[in-house]
Parts: C-alpha cells; sequence; structure tokens
C-alpha cells in the first residue's frame, strides 16, 4: 500500500480531544485535518483545518468528509459503525468498521477475545430476569452488570454485591432498553494497559506498560514504568501483541487489564484507538502514541517507543481546572500541562492532564502532592 505523505488531508470522525491532540501532533509532521463533529468549535475543530458541524449519522455531511480527506480516522469508539461501512466504500478507512463493530459492544468484544483464547472475566448475556438472579450461581458476588454499549468513564456499570441488590439489577435491566452483559468480579492488585501500534503492513510497537489509579471509575494517575516484575510486563505486553494481531488492527489499540492477586493478567477492555492511559508518551517517550497512531494509518514505519523518563500522568477534572489555573506559576518545571480547549467545565469532565516526569516516583509524587489540587 502507498504512503499517505505530509502535505495530504487526515479526516476525523470525532472531534474531541484525542483528535485534537491527533491534530496537533500531525500538523507538526505537515499534514491538514477536518473533523467531523456536532458540537461548534470543537476540540479537534479548534485545530483543525476544517469542522464540519453537523450529526455523525447525516449522510451529507459523512460525504463532505470523504471528500476532504486522503485517510479517514476515528477518534473514539461510539461512532455508529454502519457510518463507517459507508466512508469504507469510497474512502481509505484502514482502521475499518470490523474493528469498530466489535469493540463498542462488550458482548462482542468478550465472545471475539475469547476465540483468541485471551485471558477474560467469566461473563454471561442477560437475557431474562432469571439470569440477573442466576449470576450469583455462576458468577458468585459481587459481579459487575454493565451495558453492551456505550459505556465509558464508569458510565452504565453497576456493582451487584448482594442478593438483596438483585430487585436493582433488576429495574435497571428492564429500564435500559438494550443489551447487557454480567461479568465476574476479579480482584486484582493492580489496573495495568498497553498501547499497541500496528500499520498497515503488519508492523507492531508496544509503548511501555502503564500502572493506573481510578477514582469512580475515571483515570486519576497512569504510573509508567508500571511497578510489575519482568516476567508480567512481558506477558501483559505479549498478550497485547496477540489482540493487535488477531483483530488486524491498523493504527492504535489500547488494551485494559487487571494484574490478579495471584499475578495473572486478565483483559478487561479494548479501545481502538488513542487512549487516555497513554497520554504519558506525548513527553515521556521518543514517539507519543499520536505521532505513532498518524505513521499507522499513513503506511510509514513506527516510531521508537523507548520511554526517556519515570513519568505520572494526572488527569485535570473540572472540579480541579481552576485549582490548576491557580497554581500555574507553582508547577515544578519538568511539568507539562495539556488543556483540551473545552467551552465548559463540569465535574468529572476531563479538561486536560498534567505530565509530570522526573527522576523517581517519590520525587513525582512529592511534588504533585504540594500541590494539594488532587487533595
Amino acid at each position: 500500500m502507498k504512503v499517505i505523505k505530509p502535505g495530504s488531508t487526515i479526516g476525523i470522525l470525532g472531534g474531541g480531544q484525542l483528535g485534537r491532540m491527533i491534530s496537533i501532533t500531525g500538523r507538526n509532521m505537515g499534514y491538514r485535518f477536518v473533523t467531523l463533529d456536532p458540537t461548534p468549535n470543537s476540540p479537534c475543530g479548534q485545530v483543525a483545518d476544517l469542522q464540519i458541524t453537523a450529526p455523525y449519522t447525516e449522510l451529507k455531511a459523512v460525504k463532505a468528509l470523504a471528500d476532504s480527506s486522503d485517510v479517514i480516522t476515528y477518534e473514539f469508539e461510539n461512532v455508529d459503525s454502519t457510518i463507517t461501512s459507508i466512508l469504507e466504500t469510497t474512502s481509505f478507512v484502514p482502521q475499518g468498521s470490523e474493528l469498530l463493530k466489535i469493540t463498542q459492544n462488550r458482548i462482542r468484544e468478550k465472545s471475539t477475545l475469547k476465540s483468541f483464547h485471551v485471558p477474560v472475566a467469566p461473563f454471561l448475556v442477560i437475557q431474562s430476569e432469571n439470569d440477573i438472579e442466576t449470576a450469583i450461581d455462576r458468577l458468585g458476588l459481587p459481579y459487575i452488570m454493565k451495558t453492551a454499549t456505550g459505556g465509558y468513564d464508569g458510565k452504565g456499570q453497576w456493582v451487584i454485591k448482594s442478593k438483596e441488590e438483585i430487585p436493582f439489577a433488576m429495574e435497571v435491566w428492564n429500564k435500559a432498553g438494550i443489551d447487557m452483559i454480567i461479568e465476574q468480579f476479579i480482584p486484582f492488585s493492580k489496573e495495568l494497559s498497553v498501547i499497541v501500534a500496528r500499520n498497515i503492513h503488519g508492523q507492531t510497537k508496544t509503548f511501555p506498560v502503564a500502572e493506573n489509579d481510578h477514582i469512580n471509575n475515571i483515570l486519576h494517575q497512569s504510573f509508567v514504568p508500571a511497578r510489575i516484575t519482568d516476567e508480567q510486563r512481558i506477558q501483559a505486553e505479549s498478550t497485547a501483541l496477540k489482540i493487535a494481531d488477531s483483530l488486524q488492527v491498523v493504527g492504535l489499540i489500547a488494551i485494559e487489564m487487571f494484574l490478579t492477586n495471584d499475578g495473572e493478567i486478565i483483559v478487561n477492555e479494548l479501545a481502538p484507538r488513542p487512549h487516555n492511559s497513554g497520554h504519558y508518551s506525548m513527553d515521556a517517550c521518543i514517539t507519543s502514541q499520536f505521532e505513532q497512531h498518524i505513521r499507522a494509518i499513513c503506511g510509514m514505519p513506527l516510531g521508537d517507543t523507548t520511554l526517556l523518563s519515570p513519568i505520572i500522568m494526572v488527569n485535570i477534572l473540572g472540579q480541579h481546572l481552576n485549582k490548576v489555573l491557580d497554581k500555574i506559576d507553582q508547577l515544578p518545571p519538568t511539568a507539562k500541562l495539556h488543556l483540551y480547549g473545552k467551552k465548559e467545565s463540569v465535574e468529572n469532565r476531563k479538561m486536560g492532564h498534567i505530565n509530570f516526569l522526573g527522576s523517581t516516583f517519590e520525587q513525582i509524587d512529592e511534588e504533585i502532592k504540594n500541590l494539594g489540587i488532587w487533595s
């Protein structure tokens, strides 16, 4: 396949912060960008050459995106896969619609991973109220009930801890109106993620394993390198590579994993795009995840992903933004601030992140605590 060279236009389905960071990086590489997003002046639209402001389902807008682009990518997986199917007929969409179709539905995703003999939490699909009750016998308590589609940052998820909560679970299922899945709760010691890049020629590269801390199911911090053994790191990376090759990924795929109390790796979820837990790469790796994504979809050789420094990435949510701005003059000289240009600051909404670099995690953690922003 030919290389999509700088000077070409990359179309992005979605106008959020991931598209913004793809565009900023890509503009430095000489590419032009057009984004399709229903929100005027979206984070990506602010830095792209053109924003088409329309619903993703508006075929006229989809055609305009196709006509303006030499290659098309997506920056989040909640775009209707039928749209990417339509685009595939007229445009170069190297990620394809099949991967999107799989990863935007937890039932398809879990079933596909299981078919690859990748370890996942035991699960069952809810087909009746009876399944919610009998899941206790198969999966035990607590278990996690999730919507099959649409959930992110803890949305669409409920932890059922006791038999007394079964009526509540049945009520949620009856009101949902969409397919739902029940997963066994996996006791874990750490949450990990590995981002894999795979280009159109099949070349693959992994980014260093990230160790992630969540608060209220929203990513709070990523520690890189992850504080795990070499054996666990190799297992995490090899599992991620197996998934990327089995799915014939083009671009990036983020694999979220649990490290169990017994030292095993269990895959939790997939995201076929740049990922929040990969933002550390912007300042701590030779090649960032955003540059790597562009390289992959444009057919270029993948870049070196060597980690240059220990780093802690900390998310800035709506409730943190004013504190960050008030203490902007107190940030350590090795802290790198990234804000997303979102118009409205809302509690628990991701507004930006800071990459804190240093020689040790202890030193970095002390600098973060001294700011008093996230306490």
